[in-house]
């Protein structure tokens, strides 16, 4: 069956193989976290975005192979609930921008704009996408068969860009998308973001206006 990024709560994982890499989606808690759990093929080395809920669920998905690291995309406490003892049973690396570190419930190594995130033989590059909280991140993996795949947390949705709470974080959010993921970005690029379904930043692009309008 072809990968449509499509799960549910208590449901199968969703399993997408590409090039080098395998990215299994999960929903997970009370509000439909998606974690991702990604495996580079060469080295078998695994990384997982978003520690949300359910560490027994998490932890069965990451297996005897280990986690080198865990990636909170923001500071929001569904996204990390499951965090500690994550890391506490792998031994992984808790890594958070350094704007939301201190809303994590453990000690984290900060990232910025521009690191870089191993995956075995692999990176995702931080993409700093500030609004939805102060240090939200997206991570972007360019395959080496062609398609970036974006990782966006809450910051971007089909359909608009994750809340705000004031009228300057919303601008802050759309200027930070437009410039460094619409800006750079081809159309085919597909997004797997913090909640619900995926999409492509194709099918969202022709929306921008009307988010900038509509202010949400």
């Amino acid at each position: 069956m072809s990968y449509t990024g499509d799960v549910t709560h208590g449901g199968p994982p969703a399993v997408r193989e590409l090039d080098r890499l395998t990215v299994t989606k999960l929903s997970v808690g009370p509000m439909d976290n998606n974690a991702y759990l990604l495996r580079c093929h060469d080295t078998g080395a695994q990384v997982l975005i978003d520690a949300a809920n359910e560490a027994p669920r998490l932890l069965d998905l990451i297996g005897d192979a280990g986690l080198a690291s865990v990636v909170t995309t923001h500071r929001h406490m569904d996204h990390w609930v499951a965090l500690e003892e994550v890391v506490a049973k792998t031994g992984a690396r808790a890594l958070v921008h350094t704007d939301d570190a201190e809303g994590l419930p453990i000690a984290a190594e900060t990232l910025t704009e521009g690191d870089t995130v191993a995956v075995g033989d692999q990176t995702l590059e931080v993409i700093h996408v500030k609004g939805h909280t102060p240090g939200s991140v997206a991570l972007l993996y360019r395959d080496p068969a062609g398609t970036p795949h974006l990782f966006t947390g809450d910051s971007l949705f089909p359909g608009g860009p994750g809340g705000t709470t004031t009228p300057e974080a919303f601008a802050q959010v759309m200027d930070d998308l437009e410039a460094k993921v619409f800006g750079r970005l081809p159309d085919e690029t597909w997004f797997y973001p913090g909640h619900g379904k995926d999409s492509t930043l194709g099918a969202e692009r022709p929306s921008l206006p009307q988010w900038r309008l509509r202010g949400w």
